[in-house]
């Protein structure tokens, strides 16, 4: 069987972590997290929190998001994989693993950047590397959809999967400020078939003229970041279980107080 071919070049990543110098989608991801968590009815005594996450839950160990986790069985009530899971290698394998750290009934909780996450900046360079060299090379993430990511929880086992979402719109002065930005964020290029010589002046030059003209408001152009959340409890005896088709004891009609009326067919 053949190995399949590495996502992300892992120490270009961890550099790329290291210069980044603007918390902003980390403390979107930060609030966004805190809030979901205070909806849960549950003090978590043991919790543990994967990949370069601030100081997010008091007295939590930290651990980084390599391919294989450096994490014990049954050993931890909360697992939250902490803006990190869109780099994986192995999505899959990040979720079983942080699974199996978890005791019966903990907590998994991920968040990670999604699908919409710069549509703009990835349209936008795809036409002008296209236009101007005749091919392309890999530069943005190709990063999950919900669907697909919220199936992920099921193949890990976790009962009661739940996944969300939400979309965060930004303007900027043009494309060169955005990509900017994103190497402040952390978030540069660290793919591992990315081209790995200088991209020609033009082609950001066409980028940030396409860009402009295709995703611009008021003067700047829109910027779009989606936030994945994920959640999924470690399976438990205790845990409230779904009722068998066909078992219910009572009408949703009756319910809902109205008439029920039969599809045709």
């Amino acid at each position: 069987m053949q190995t399949p071919p590495l996502l992300t070049d892992r120490s270009a990543l961890i550099a790329n972590r290291c210069r980044a110098s603007d918390n902003f989608l980390v403390d979107i991801a930060r609030e966004e997290t805190l809030d979901r968590l205070s909806l849960v009815n549950r003090t978590f005594t043991k919790p543990l929190i994967i990949g370069p996450a601030p100081e997010i839950i008091p007295n939590a160990k930290h651990i980084e998001d390599s391919d294989t986790l450096d994490v014990s069985e049954r050993d931890h009530d909360l697992a939250l994989h902490f803006m990190a899971l869109h780099w994986a290698n192995d999505p899959v394998g990040q979720i079983i693993q942080s699974a199996r750290a978890l005791k019966p009934d903990g907590l998994f909780q991920a968040v990670l950047l999604g699908g919409q996450t710069l549509n703009e900046l990835r349209t936008s360079l795809a036409q002008a590397e296209s236009e101007v060299t005749g091919g392309l090379s890999p530069r943005i993430a190709p990063m999950g959809e919900i669907r697909d990511l919220g199936a992920l929880l099921q193949r890990a086992s976790l009962a009661l999967p739940v996944a969300d979402s939400i979309t965060i719109r930004t303007s900027y002065k043009d494309a060169y400020h955005l990509m900017h930005d994103l190497r402040r964020f952390g978030e540069a290029n660290a793919l591992n078939a990315r081209l790995r010589r200088p991209t020609r002046r033009t082609v950001f030059q066409r980028c940030a003229e396409i860009y402009e003209k295709n995703f611009a408001e008021d003067g700047k152009i829109i910027a779009t970041f989606e936030f994945l959340f994920l959640a999924g409890w470690a399976p438990s005896a205790d845990q409230p279980k779904p009722l068998r088709p066909g078992s219910a004891t009572s009408r949703l009609a009756d319910a809902l107080k109205t008439t029920e009326k039969p599809l045709r067919d």
